[in-house]
């Protein structure tokens, strides 16, 4: 079982939170398969430069701090 960091466009977080959007269909470039978990990092598009120096597109969302486990392949 993989834990997969996945972008999410914040238009769609409370949807996925809510249990009104229940999939997401993506391109198997990962090697996704049935109990692996996801961890949505919300992204409104915009981008930052962290004090680190890295390039950051996170948006502030309470679905950060879920997981979501992969039922479906």
């Amino acid at each position: 079982m993989k834990t997969h960091n996945l972008k999410l466009s914040i238009e769609f977080c409370d949807a996925v939170m809510s249990g009104e959007k229940t999939f997401e269909v993506r391109k198997n470039d990962r090697g996704f398969q049935t109990g692996d978990l996801i961890r949505f990092i919300p992204t409104d598009g915009t981008s930052y430069r962290s004090s680190d120096g890295t390039v950051r597109e996170h948006a502030k969302h309470e679905i950060s701090g879920h997981t979501y486990k992969i039922t479906w392949e």
